[in-house]
């Protein structure tokens, strides 16, 4: 949906846009050019917006000048061997929506332009950077004031993509800090899960409709951002840049499916349990969660680093992989720094 979101401030700036769908969204791509409605987003696209079959993606390539990603984490091995080698050398930069990391050896962590240029293996030069912040595909396509970050190692190439895409509402920062922005804002996927254990919390004692309670969920958020704080300079970030992933994370807790596993998971459900009520979904936060844990365990194997020192992320992970149902551990929250 985002990547089909983009394509409001690229032709409110004029930008002829070619939307192509991955083989998963021929049903999408069919009603687009049939209605020019998106059916999961509801809403109108463009005049302009020429929606394309997969079979076509050679095609839809050729003259263009910038390459937008709009794939899930889930995609990102499908974008690798079918997009990749049809993309020109050392002229079409991509532009990735995906949030992520993948998990290396030994406690590495890529972000997922870095993991797209080793693909590449040296054969030709491609810029890739990707957009970080707090950005729903829904309130973009309602032109709501969005402010985000693409970051990439290439200062021009970003200066250009700004201009492509700034509107008088989609706000746009620039930074050369992958890492952080990255892990930033794939880190609070992870979060976002964590935080919304307490709305599921407060449903289990008082049901569910009750009066909301922030208290709970406003101690996990400060929690997440502790730790989240900690993570982005470990995985090579700046500290500045966790601002991208703090604020993506406020929206994340309002809504969508992380925060209804969370609610579920909350509730005292199993993960299996949680996952039967979700209809099997594929989840961004389970993936991003378990591949950061996984990074820690690593890395405290060899004395770098100590898990317990990221409680909140050690719960999650337990409630996710090692059978352990909710019990926030409170206490391990609390700080002395006198």
């Amino acid at each position: 949906m985002m990547g089909s979101a983009m394509t409001i401030p690229l032709r409110d700036n004029q930008h002829e846009v070619r939307l192509v769908g991955t083989p998963l969204d021929r049903d999408i791509i069919d009603h687009v050019q049939e209605t020019g409605v998106h059916p999961k987003m509801q809403r109108q696209l463009p005049a302009g917006v020429q929606p394309i079959q997969v079979d076509d993606l050679e095609e839809a390539l050729d003259g263009a000048d910038l390459l937008i990603s709009g794939v899930s984490s889930f995609g990102v091995d499908w974008f690798s061997e079918t997009v990749l080698p049809l993309i020109p050398d050392g002229r079409l930069p991509v532009l990735a929506v995906t949030k992520g990391l993948a998990e290396g050896p030994e406690g590495a962590i890529t972000p997922f332009p870095y993991l797209w240029r080793e693909r590449l293996k040296g054969e030709k030069h491609v810029s890739f950077n990707a957009i970080g912040g707090p950005c729903t595909s829904y309130e973009l396509a309602d032109r709501r004031h969005s402010c985000v970050a693409f970051c990439g190692d290439e200062p021009a190439v970003l200066e250009r993509l700004r201009e492509m895409l700034e509107t008088p509402y989609y706000h746009i920062s620039v930074s050369t800090d992958v890492c952080g922005v990255e892990a930033a804002v794939g880190l609070k996927n992870a979060y976002a899960l964590g935080v919304t254990l307490a709305v599921g919390m407060i449903e289990r004692e008082e049901g569910v409709g009750c009066t909301p309670a922030y208290n709970p969920q406003a101690g996990l958020f400060g929690q997440s951002m502790r730790e989240m704080g900690r993570l982005v300079p470990m995985f090579g970030g700046r500290p500045e840049s966790v601002a991208y992933g703090v604020s993506d994370l406020y929206v994340t807790v309002f809504g969508g499916r992380t925060r209804r596993l969370g609610t579920l998971l909350g509730r005292g459900l199993a993960f299996a349990e949680a996952m039967g009520e979700l209809e099997d979904v594929t989840l961004e936060s389970v993936a991003i969660a378990t591949a950061v844990a996984n990074t820690l365990r690593k890395r405290e194997a060899t004395g770098e680093i100590r898990l317990a020192d990221f409680p909140l992320l050690e719960h999650i992970d337990g409630i996710l992989n090692q059978g352990m149902v909710m019990n926030i551990p409170w206490e391990r929250f609390e700080r002395r720094e006198l």
